[in-house]
């Protein structure tokens, strides 16, 4: 499938896979889809949006097997704290809904904190923008095009 995900990746020039699966409105969990793909969970990344203490909306992208640890992600960003959006606000916030949402595309590109253990593969997934399509993608060409930082995001 075509996304402005796989549009903006083609245009930049940074290869990438898309992944299609069948989308179960009741289970959209990344762990979920990993199954669905055969892939390991730690393999598979979600993108978490937060607001942050200065008002400031923030993305963090961390494996679908993890949760995020917010004070690890307030010492990242160099903040006090920070919550996760509430999920009713996240469309308006980002185009995105939740289990299509990704770090690429979204209305306003936000500071981006993803888990150094995507360093451990040659290839991760993200979401491609919408449900039922993720890229596979190497994090070494992933972290510049977003402008990312990598950091320890979760609780484990």
């Amino acid at each position: 499938m075509t996304t402005n995900v796989t549009r903006l990746l083609s245009a930049a020039g940074i290869p990438f896979e898309a992944l299609d699966y069948a989308v179960d409105e009741e289970y959209l969990s990344g762990t979920h889809t990993a199954h669905a793909l055969g892939l390991p969970p730690e393999q598979v990344f979600k993108t978490l949006v937060l607001t942050s203490d200065k008002n400031a909306l923030i993305c963090c992208v961390i494996p679908s097997s993890e949760e995020i640890d917010l004070k690890k992600a307030a010492r990242a960003f160099g903040i006090k704290n920070c919550a996760l959006l509430p999920m009713k606000d996240l469309l308006n916030a980002t185009g995105y809904v939740r289990g299509g949402c990704s770090p690429i595309g979204m209305k306003k590109k936000l500071p981006t904190m993803i888990d150094e253990t995507c360093q451990l593969f040659d290839r991760i997934t993200i979401s491609a923008g919408v449900r039922g399509t993720l890229i596979l993608i190497d994090p070494a060409d992933l972290i510049p095009y977003i402008d990312a930082q990598s950091a320890d995001l979760t609780k484990t």
